[in-house]
């Protein structure tokens, strides 16, 4: 599990994240939901260790993320930010090969490159791998990004934003790939939604963060629920029961 314990983020006299406590539990897909500025990417970004905190500790699987070494950390969780642009001209083959850098070191081994097969094999980027990033549509290079954290290997997933530059259609393979990952190599998925109807759809289980503060944190028919979600987005939610799963309708 991941455990997060008073974790505070400051900047300057503006609190971003105000003393919050949550436990994620290991396994499933986890979603971090609510309005913007609500602090879900800085939370994200302290959890796997990529921001500095000013209060609190994060323990990921036991291990506390301040004071464990980057090599062993890198082989228990791996995390994609939002802002995952690259200078570089790679191939979606060299950027996958990426994430066996805390095994290789650069040095790819025919381990190594059986799991990146693997990964493009599971994002569907077989006959992509040897194209340039550049020549990819936003959706695709998405994929690349997502198959690279994969190919990381580790029990525990952090995704800022993955829906980003994917239409209604590949936003839903993309989750269905995220939760069959669950599945079948039992990782731990923790990611930044804005869209509510895809958390409340592929959730295992929900946090709600509102004003840098924890607004709630359960499964889907404890958190995605009329009177809460009108609490933390200011505004009329309706919920509706569609085969079996929740979903929400919003109106003036």
């Amino acid at each position: 599990m991941i455990l997060a314990n008073e974790v505070t983020k400051r900047y300057g006299d503006a609190v971003v994240v105000d003393g919050l406590s949550v436990t994620i539990p290991k396994g499933g897909i986890t979603s971090i939901i609510g309005p913007n500025g609500a602090g879900k990417s800085t939370l994200l970004s302290m959890l796997a260790r990529l921001l500095k905190m000013d209060g609190g500790s994060v323990t990921v699987g036991g291990l506390d993320v301040t004071a464990t070494a980057s090599d062993v950390i890198a082989r228990r969780l791996a995390i994609l930010r939002q802002d995952n642009h690259l200078s570089a001209r790679l191939t979606v083959r060299d950027l996958v090969t990426f994430g066996r850098f805390p095994y290789s070191r650069g040095r790819p081994t025919l381990d190594d490159k059986a799991h990146v097969e693997r990964a493009l094999a599971y994002l569907d980027l077989g006959a992509l791998a040897d194209r340039y990033l550049d020549e990819l549509s936003g959706g695709q290079r998405q994929r690349a990004f997502v198959a690279m954290v994969l190919c990381q290997d580790t029990d525990y997933v952090l995704l800022d934003e993955p829906l980003n530059n994917l239409d209604m259609k590949h936003a839903q393979s993309m989750m269905k790939t995220l939760r069959r990952a669950t599945r079948d190599f039992g990782k731990t998925v923790v990611l930044v939604l804005h869209d509510i109807n895809f958390a409340s759809w592929y959730s295992d289980f929900v946090v709600a963060l509102k004003d840098g503060r924890l607004a709630a944190a359960g499964t889907v028919d404890e958190v995605i629920r009329e009177d809460m979600l009108r609490d933390i987005y200011g505004m009329e939610i309706q919920v509706h029961a569609v085969a079996g799963q929740r979903i929400a309708l919003y109106y003036e």
